[in-house]
Order: structure tokens, then sequence, then C-alpha cells
């Protein structure tokens, strides 16, 4: 087994790595970026070397300079996570010329199955099953618009040397088709360095299923079962279980068998993912189809460790280190359930668009771990730290584990509740929403889950504005009461020499400007008159910060984070906030002028789609912005005229700067 290993990477794979590796008493090597000078997984280390600037491209994805780090520090051996070089053929044999055991496959291997379109001429080969299209080397756009047309829409767009989601679109006709490919190839290059892309039938009612394979150096290769990744948005993935539901004995083997055809193939040594495209037919059979081969360990391999007992990592840091796989495929089995949560910075109201900020408050479930917990998070961040531009959205993974899916879906619902996360927009309560959709309740999957149930989804209030006021208030008073003095003009118990006291409080709330009206009785009683509802207020501050509310007949438990002006209220069945407004310090603004368009979040302009004088309609494309490897659609929201273009395309915008002005239609 090695000594000293280097992690090239950075975030929860790294502190991941890190953990199993403190374990198993083999030191290891962090490195890291401007951005990540104090990051986590720096910490999580035993050494870290800097590497540059915050930019992958200046940080990780600097293969001389990690395995120059790898040689100053003694390092035998380099993991790779996932992303970055994880899949780099280039960096795999660059480890092993200067005598560094590349925690993964062979090169060979990584070549084989990276670019997607040669992968799938093996699998023909192999016997391994297809789905229809063109997976040619000529990437001539005319030709591709005809292969297209012959494969019959929709199709799907997917670069050639990609993954996660990036560099994928689907076209629905034969006119938008030239668009897609244009906007697929910029995210091809930008993510890969490669623009070559194939098209694929577009399979109707899809499921997503993986198998788990992992191959030694002694000719061995076994598959750890499967996973269900169907749900996702923007073709990546939300959430994750393991085993898939409905899987039947039979075609679990026969997927297994052909992820190990495909494994064997390719001679592959270490963990990878086969992934397959099921198509589910009427009366509930199913038909499989490879899609790509991951190369590597990936996000949601916490589900199959749950299910099976097993650390995947000390697999690879086994395999890697010559030894045989510890078990073989008669000695693995499956107990009981486990789910994934993605927990993201993103706005889902807003097409998930990405978000960036300061973790203000951090706070993880309870009976949250980190090893083979029934609740498990895998993260790399602290409370504090910053979501930044420069790499991917995820803040952590939150991972249940039950006797059964029902089990399973109630503690991660649970977990999720607990789950308080202020400073930026995020998706735990969108998960909430979705582990509670019939679709998903009730395992009827599919990669169109989240469109079926967008009514159920999206722009959803949890609590209410009479909840949401009710916590609001209830922290000031218990604020109050904590820092109340002995003078009895200070006093705010309602207690008067005459009359009674009555406190008005203004608020905003779903964008719309709301009042409560909170009453003092003289025997210290509260009456509450908010959003139609008049009835007696109960507050009691608890333990912990949390605060008991008993208002319009419900008793609620809540905790209430106060941000400036903003109350971030979570209670059991959802989270919300609401925004107090102070009427004499607006008083006088000016409101902002209209007609400007800024940018929702940092990134920088890939190109704008108008010019100075274009008349434009409601909806009309207007520029493309990158941000966190993904692009982003900037749309008119109203009819009007281009009037100027405030950057050009390549350059970086700060959130909120004016991209372009519009003049709105008389």
């Amino acid at each position: 087994m090695f000594k000293k290993i280097l992690i090239a990477n950075r975030g929860e794979i790294a502190c991941r790595v890190a953990a199993t590796a403190r374990r198993l008493a083999i030191r290891t090597v962090a490195v890291y970026s401007d951005a990540d000078a104090d990051a986590k997984h720096v910490r999580a280390c035993d050494e870290s070397v800097y590497l540059g600037g915050s930019a992958p491209k200046d940080s990780y994805l600097r293969w001389e300079k990690i395995l120059e780090a790898a040689k100053a520090t003694g390092a035998e051996a380099i993991h790779p996570g996932y992303g970055f070089l994880s899949e780099n053929e280039e960096f795999a044999q660059a480890c092993a010329d200067a005598g560094l055991v590349f925690i993964g496959p062979p090169p060979s291997a990584i070549k084989d199955m990276g670019l997607k379109a040669e992968s799938k001429q093996l699998m023909e080969k192999a016997g391994v099953p297809l789905v229809p299209g063109y997976h040619g080397a000529d990437q001539d756009p005319a030709l591709l618009q005809r292969e297209a047309d012959r494969i019959g829409y929709p199709v799907l767009i997917k670069a050639s040397a990609g993954g996660g989601g990036k560099g994928m679109r689907a076209v629905d006709k034969s006119e938008d088709f030239a668009a897609a490919l244009a906007s697929c190839q910029r995210e091809a290059i930008n993510s890969f360095g490669d623009d070559a892309v194939l098209i694929e039938k577009y399979v109707q009612r899809p499921r997503h299923i993986e198998i788990q394979v992992f191959g030694d150096t002694h000719g061995d290769c076994v598959y750890l079962f499967e996973r269900d990744c169907s749900v996702q948005r923007r073709h990546q993935k939300v959430l994750e279980e393991a085993p898939a539901p409905g899987m039947t004995a039979a075609m679990r083997a026969e997927m297994g068998a052909a992820a190990v055809a495909a494994a064997k193939a390719v001679n592959y040594v270490g963990a990878g993912t086969v992934e397959f495209i099921v198509e589910q037919r009427d009366g509930g059979a199913m038909t499989f189809f490879f899609m790509e081969m991951n190369t590597r360990l990936q996000v949601e391999h916490p589900v199959t460790e749950a299910i099976t007992g097993l650390d995947l990592v000390e697999w690879q840091l086994r395999v890697a280190s010559g030894e045989p796989l510890p078990l073989k495929q008669d000695q693995l089995k499956i107990h009981g359930h486990a789910i994934e949560a993605r927990i993201c910075a993103e706005n889902p109201d807003n097409n998930f668009l990405p978000a960036t900020g300061t973790l203000q408050v951090y706070r993880k479930p309870a009976a949250a771990s980190f090893e083979r917990a029934p609740v498990r998070i895998d993260d790399g961040v602290r409370e504090g730290d910053v979501i930044s531009p420069f790499y991917d959205s995820m803040i952590a993974k939150l991972i249940v584990h039950g006797a059964t899916r029902e089990e399973a879906l109630a503690r991660l619902d649970a977990a999720l509740a607990e789950t308080q996360i202020v400073g930026l927009a995020t998706n735990v309560q969108f998960l909430r929403g979705v582990l509670h959709t019939p679709s998903f309740s009730q395992a009827q999957l599919d990669t169109a889950l989240i469109e079926r149930e967008r009514a159920v989804l999206f722009d959803q209030e949890p609590l209410g504005l009479p909840l949401a006021a009710a916590a609001s208030i209830a922290r000031t008073l218990v604020t109050e009461a904590a820092s109340a003095s002995n003078d009895p003009f200070a006093r705010r118990d309602g207690w008067r020499s005459h009359g009674a006291l009555r406190r008005r409080f203004d608020f905003q709330f779903r964008g719309a400007d709301e009042s409560a009206v909170l009453g003092y009785g003289r025997d210290g009683a509260l009456n509450l008159n908010v959003g139609g509802v008049d009835g007696p207020l109960a507050v009691t501050g608890l333990p912990g910060g949390e605060i008991e509310v008993r208002f319009n007949g419900e008793r609620q438990t809540v905790r209430v984070h106060q941000a400036d002006e903003t109350a971030h209220v979570f209670a059991a069945r959802g989270a919300t906030r609401i925004v107090a407004i102070d009427r004499l310090a607006h008083a006088g603004e000016v409101q902002s002028e209209g007609g400007r368009l800024t940018a929702p979040m940092p990134g920088k302009v890939v190109s704008f789609a108008v010019k100075a004088g274009d008349k434009v309609a409601r909806g009309q494309a207007l520029a493309v912005m990158e941000a966190m490897k993904m692009e982003h659609t900037i749309a008119a929201p109203a009819d009007g005229t281009v009037e100027e273009l405030m950057f050009t395309p390549g350059e970086q915008v700060a959130e909120g700067d004016e991209l372009l002005r519009m003049a709105a239609a008389a």
C-alpha cells in the first residue's frame, strides 16, 4: 500500500479521498488555487502545494505543476478525483512516465472510452446494445444536420469528449439544430478542449441507469450493482439512488454482464461506471442501450457504498497498488436502499441559474456524519466559505440509507428539513419538493420527471405569509426579551399606565408589500393580525436558538436567521424568507431606472445575439454568458429596441453589471 498520495482535485471529493487515506494511514498532499487557499480540502490533508490562479486552467488543469508537486513532496501516487484531469489520458500517461501511479485506469482505456464516438464503435464490436445515432469523425455542420434529419427528431447532440451534461442539447425539430449545435460546440471546447460531437436518437420516457464496475491488474472485473440517476435538470443529475426501483434480478444480471464486457473490452482497471439509457415500454418492459463509460469514480458513488457496505476509494487504492479485488462477484450483496441528493448553489425558480456568495449560515442535519451512517454528508465547504464562479455549483451531497426505499425517502426528507443555508440561493427546498411528487415517491422515474411535475415544483411557498411573519416577529420578541433592561419605559411587554400597545410591522413577501399588527394585552397576552388571519400569538425561546410559535391553530418550531433586513425562516415543512421594511429608512428613495439588463451572476460574456438598433421581442435571446462551466442565455424581458451593448464577447462581468440597454416598445 502507498505511504503518501497527492490528491489532484478540490472540494468534497478531495476531502472524501483524504478521509479514507487517513483511515488507512496514508499521508496526503493537497493542491490549491488562489480561491482555495484556505479551503476545507487543504486543511483535510497533511501537506499542501499552491498551483496558481483561481480559474481551473491556471491551477487544477496544470498537470505539469501537479507532477512537480508530487515529486517535491515524495508522493508515490496521484488520485485525480472526478472532473478536471480524472479522464485525461495525457495526464495519466505523464504520471506513468514520471514514475508515479495514476489511481485510475490505464491511459489506453481512458482514450478508448473518452471519445464517445469511438467508444460506441468498440461497444458495438463487444456486443453491447447501442442507441441509433451518428458517431463519425466528419464534423461538417451540414453533414451533422443531415444525420440528425435521418435519425429523426427529437435527437440529442453530445460533446464526444464530454460528460456531466456539458456540451449537450436536446433538439426537437430540424430548424433548431444549427443553433443548438453551435452552443454545444462552444461549451465543449471550453470544458474539454474538443468541439467534436455525436448525435443520437432521443429515447422517449428514458431512465438513466448506470452500473458500477471495478477491474484489477490481475484480469478480474466485477459489477457492484446499479444506480438510478434519472432525475435530472439541464442533463445533470439531481437525485441518485441504489438499487434502481423496479429492477429485476434477471435484468440486473444482464446489464451487469454488459457492463463487465464493456470494461473488459478496454482492459479496464480501477473504478468505472458504464451508463445506460433504459427505454420503458407499456406493460413494464425495459430495454437498455449503452450510452457512455465514465473512466473514474462518480459523484454518486456513496449510494453504492451504502448498499454494499464497501469503501470504493479504498478499493481504488488497493487495486492501484497492485492488490487483487477484495471480493468476487458472488460475494457482493445488496443491503437496503440508499438515495443521494446534490445540494447546489442555484435558483431552481430561475432555470437553475447558478448562485455565488458566502455561506453565512451552513447547518447540517444533526445525525449526519461521514462514514456509513444512516445520514451521511460529503462536502468541501464550511460556514463562512465563499461559493465562487470558478468551480462547480455543488455545495454538498446528502446521502441516506434505509432498510426500504420508503424508509430512505422519509430519512432524506427529514435530513433536508434540517439543512439550513443562508447567503445564497440553493435547491434544498426544491429537492424536498421532488421527493413529495407522485412521480418520485411512487418510483415513476424518467429523465422528464422534473418537467412533468413542474406545476408542483416551481414558484412554491411552503410556509405562507402568516407563519413567515409570525416567525419573524417571534424572533424580534425573543431578541428584545434577551436584551431587556429594568427601565419600565423600555419594556415591550405591553405594560401601559393606560391603553394598550399596538405595533405595526411592514414586510415584503414574495414581491408584495404586506403589514402585520401586533397587539399587547395588559396581561401580557399577544394578538397578531396578518394576511387575513387574526388570533393569539404565543412565543417561546428554546435551547439552541429555536423558537416555538403558536399562531393560527398551529404549533411550529422554527429557526430564524437574520441577514440584514431579511429573515430566513426554517420549519419542518419548509423554508422561506421575509424582508422587514423600514418605511422611514426607505422614504425618498428613487426607483432604479428601467431598460437595464444586468448580469445575474459573475461570469464571461460569450456572445451577443443582437446589436444596437435591433428591435427585439419578449423572450428573444439577447446574450449568452458562461459561469460555473455552463452557458446561460439572457432573454429580453419585454418588447423593445436595443440601444447599446456595454461589453464585448470574452469580457468578464460581475453580478449586477449592465450588459446592454433597451428602450421599451411604445
